[in-house]
């Protein structure tokens, strides 16, 4: 048998080099913008790194433990949480319930509905942020022209502490419902009929059909949407920082992330080794949150 399994090697050797000399590539890129990256980001949390300054010693965790009585970090790290959870459970919500709709047998023309509300997901989030500031001025914006009409005065929504935060959430949602409709939807298509039949005949329908028959199947696709949510949602820095520049910006840091708080350590107070740091806890954050949502999600699948 030794001698057949060194025969197919042979055999097959042109094929593997073949196969490793196409990735090798692919894989030194990937080391290169992904792995490499990250270690020197780790690496920098460690040091005392300042661009202005030639000297970047070594200072162990001092980094970190300043972080922890940093108050604008602590800002940064509720408004952040604070976003990502209500962008998760509104769009999950609200996708899932649409889904539904789309999906029911006496409603037409439902991929045309699901190809609009994906639109704003193929958009990058610049031109985005740009048209919501638009919409979201309190002298010009269409958001507040509409309301008017059933006699609520005109809102500063970026200028406001109290409504700024969720303003960006709601532009957060409104792009994120087309991908998730989409998926669930398809998730919903490849339901075998017979479950639901089979239910129904037990005496289920309505809710009880949803929770024990519907829901269950569409789990690994919960799962999915919930993990990449939380990554996309805890890196949400282009609106923040487009939508509150100048004077549409609420006081109080309100509206500050983590990732605009990297940014402004970064590239504004020139600390590398500081930004690096915060970096590093919002990699951990992420991917203890990652962990739960596979451990608590998966046992259920």
């Amino acid at each position: 048998m030794n001698q057949g399994l060194h025969r197919g090697f042979k055999l097959r050797a042109p094929q593997y080099i073949f196969a490793v000399y196409v990735l090798l590539p692919i894989v030194a890129m990937f080391v290169t913008i992904r792995i490499i990256p990250i270690f020197g980001t780790l690496f920098l949390g460690f040091h005392r790194w300042d661009l202005v300054d030639p000297a970047k010693p070594f200072i162990g965790f001092k980094n970190y433990i300043k972080l922890f009585h940093d108050r604008l970090f602590i800002i940064a790290i509720k408004n952040t949480c604070m976003l990502a959870f209500l962008s998760l459970v509104i769009t999950l919500g609200t996708s899932l319930g649409l889904a539904l709709i789309l999906n029911r047998k006496e409603m037409r023309g439902g991929s045309v509905y699901e190809s609009v509300y994906f639109l704003p997901f193929i958009i990058s989030w610049v031109p985005l942020s740009v048209i919501w500031k638009w919409m979201y001025d309190p002298g010009y914006g269409i958001l507040n022209y509409a309301i008017s009409f059933i006699g609520i005065p005109a809102q500063g929504w970026l200028v406001n502490p109290d409504l700024a935060l969720y303003s960006i959430v709601l532009l957060v949602v409104w792009r994120s419902l087309g991908l998730d409709i989409v998926l669930f939807s398809v998730g919903l298509k490849n339901i075998p009929s017979e479950y639901h039949d089979a239910a129904i005949i037990d005496g289920a329908g309505g809710i009880s059909l949803f929770r024990y028959v519907t829901l269950p199947l569409l789990k690994p696709i919960v799962l999915y949407l919930v993990v990449m949510s939380t990554i996309i949602n805890f890196a949400i820095f282009a609106p923040v920082f487009v939508m509150t520049i100048g004077s549409q910006a609420a006081p109080g840091n309100a509206v500050r992330v983590l990732v605009y708080d990297m940014y402004e350590n970064g590239f504004r107070f020139l600390k590398m080794g500081y930004a690096a740091a915060e970096s590093t806890i919002l990699l951990i954050i992420v991917l203890f949150l990652t962990l739960i949502e596979f451990a608590t999600i998966r046992s259920e699948v």
